[in-house]
């Protein structure tokens, strides 16, 4: 494919230059979500830049969440929220305490009013799909991965049974950091089954309609699986302390 729009950058020799360059092509669009780039060779070519400088540039674009490399295919971009999301996915995954208690603050206040809005709005559609992620849980408690999937897309389920738009594009950006909970969660025994029980009291209150009831159901969870997290968080960074000395 021949991308006209790019030109040489005015500073070949700092990577920087071609990475913002790049990333302003990637954000107004001039290559589509899904688009596979041009080969390395061409856009060395087109940018009048060396390897070297190129391939610091991808790196630093790929770390963003703006492209993604897959062996044997290319490099294509990236969702827009994929890389608008990738900060707050480093701010769960750092250490700072206060940004991930903010996060888990953001995400109960979002989530809790979704479950509330699924209740009174959720179609017999959307009760199928959140019963049948349900189940996916149930037969997967004792498999990690598989019920770190179904968990996520429970919650985004229950999230697009709200008929929000706005809350569902807010869940969305930060699925990876709901991901990222998930994960480091599961890696205490016992929270799966835990979190299995307060799932199906969840869809209990939703499928009842019970509004308030999914709202509270939804903030014990969350609240739940944050002390989860921040427990799993001190382990680390006291690990981390220790082997510092």
């Amino acid at each position: 494919m021949m991308s006209d729009f790019l030109t040489p950058v005015a500073r070949t020799t700092l990577t920087e230059d071609v990475c913002s360059k790049l990333a302003a092509h990637l954000v107004r669009g001039d290559w589509q979500e899904g688009d596979r780039l041009p080969s390395e060779r061409e856009l060395c070519k087109r940018l009048g830049v060396g390897r070297a400088s190129l391939r610091e540039a991808m790196k630093a674009l790929e770390l963003m969440g703006m492209i993604e490399s897959r062996v044997g295919e290319g490099t294509f971009v990236c969702g827009r929220s994929d890389f608008l999301a990738r900060p707050l996915f480093w701010s769960i995954v750092g250490s700072d305490e206060t940004q991930v208690k903010e996060l888990i603050e953001a995400r109960r206040v979002m989530e809790r009013e979704l479950a509330m809005l699924a209740a009174a709005r959720a179609q017999e559609k959307d009760l199928e799909k959140i019963e049948q992620l349900l189940n996916r849980m149930t037969q997967s408690v004792d498999k990690r991965e598989v019920y770190m999937n179904a968990d996520l897309d429970f919650h985004l389920a229950i999230a697009q049974a709200a008929y929000n738009r706005p809350l569902l594009n807010a869940v969305q950006l930060i699925r990876n950091v709901m991901r990222q909970w998930i994960q480091e969660s599961l890696q205490v025994a016992g929270t799966a089954s835990a979190a299995l029980v307060q799932h199906k009291r969840i869809f209990e209150m939703i499928s009842k309609k019970d509004s308030y009831a999914a709202r509270a159901a939804m903030e014990e969870h969350l609240d739940s699986m944050a002390e989860v997290l921040l427990k799993v968080r001190a382990t680390q960074n006291g690990n981390l302390r220790n082997a510092a000395t």
